[in-house]
């Protein structure tokens, strides 16, 4: 069974056990505070920012709702502040697996236990990004033009470090035989500006965090770390869609497959009811037509998991990621 699929299942199963909001006793009763762990125009800054837009389209709750970025640190600085709020359901913070991967690799001030898990909504794709008018066209193009230089010549951007951007690059690594610098930056959407600006030769960048730059004619894709091509769907340049993309695989990189979830929190220390009360809110947010559309654009793979089901799925990626770090020489004693 693939990952999507033991996702989809999941989610399925979940979906019956979910609490109705009748069940939740506890509204909010005072603005609400949104917590992006990245810089403004990245992923986690897109998906915080299309919950809230659903939200106050539809009105499912009567009180207004504030995005702020807190991205310093690689994400520590958002769930620093979090972890500070304990307590407080009027903080919510939206972030990724680095939730949990940030504590194995850097000396951060929080854990992923003092916050309280709500879920994980989507499961976002990456893809290998060049600039435009570079003379590469295929993946193995690019990759023999890096092995021709000396080690390190080129340079690779990505959203923080130690996260799954760089995390993704040193696969790419000992999957070519290669060896990037890599560069980190606050967020996907400062690697895309500066890899339209010259000044790095890749990124691995979100297509939610690109589609802007391919359409504007400044970068293009060349593989998608994904099993299969991404799904069918409108033209995002004259001539192309995600599901024009050959995957990484079929390019001849071997890394068949690298996803990140885009998760939701609570402070720790909160009831129960509340916790309640903001799953059933995600759920109710998925459930438009809005969610479908943010998806479809950004080329993710709609999912829901909370509860022991996310428990367990925290779980089995830090085992994944503890594997990593510690080939990297990451891992930090607290």
């Amino acid at each position: 069974m693939s990952l999507k699929t033991k996702f989809a299942a999941i989610a399925f199963g979940l979906a019956a056990g979910l609490p109705a909001a009748a069940d939740a006793a506890w509204q909010p009763t005072k603005p609400i505070e949104f917590i992006a762990t990245a810089g403004p125009g990245g992923g986690t800054d897109n998906f915080a920012r299309a919950v809230q837009g659903i939200i106050t389209r539809h009105k499912l709750i009567d009180q207004p709702i504030v995005v702020t970025n807190k991205g310093g640190g690689s994400g520590a600085e958002g769930y620093t502040y979090t972890k500070a709020m304990a307590g407080d359901p009027y903080k919510i913070v939206f972030g990724t697996s680095n939730a949990w991967t940030q504590p194995m690799v850097s000396k951060v001030a929080y854990n992923y236990t003092d916050l309280t898990p709500i879920a994980a909504m989507v499961q976002d794709e990456f893809l290998l990004w060049v600039k435009q008018d570079a003379p590469y066209q295929t993946v193995q193009d690019y990759l023999k033009a890096v092995a021709a230089k000396p080690s390190g010549d080129f340079k690779m951007g990505g959203a923080q470090s130690k996260d799954t951007d760089e995390v993704l690059t040193r696969l790419i690594d000992k999957a070519a035989n290669v060896k990037f610098t890599y560069i980190p930056f606050k967020s996907g959407a400062e690697a895309a500006v500066q890899l339209a600006g010259g000044h790095i030769d890749s990124h691995v960048n979100n297509p939610s965090e690109s589609i802007g730059q391919w359409k504007g004619s400044t970068q293009r894709p060349l593989c998608a770390f994904s099993p299969k091509r991404l799904p069918d769907g409108p033209k995002v340049t004259e001539t192309q869609n995600w599901h024009d993309i050959p995957t990484c695989v079929e390019s001849g990189l071997d890394i068949p497959q690298f996803e990140q979830p885009r998760t939701v929190w609570l402070p720790g220390k909160v009831t129960d009811e509340q916790a309640a009360f903001y799953v059933d809110l995600m759920k109710k947010v998925q459930a438009t037509p809005e969610w479908k559309e943010y998806v479809e654009r950004t080329s993710q793979v709609d999912t829901f998991l909370t509860g022991e089901a996310l428990t367990k799925f925290i779980n089995e990626d830090i085992e994944r990621n503890h594997k990593i770090a510690a080939d990297q020489g990451w891992l930090v004693s607290h």
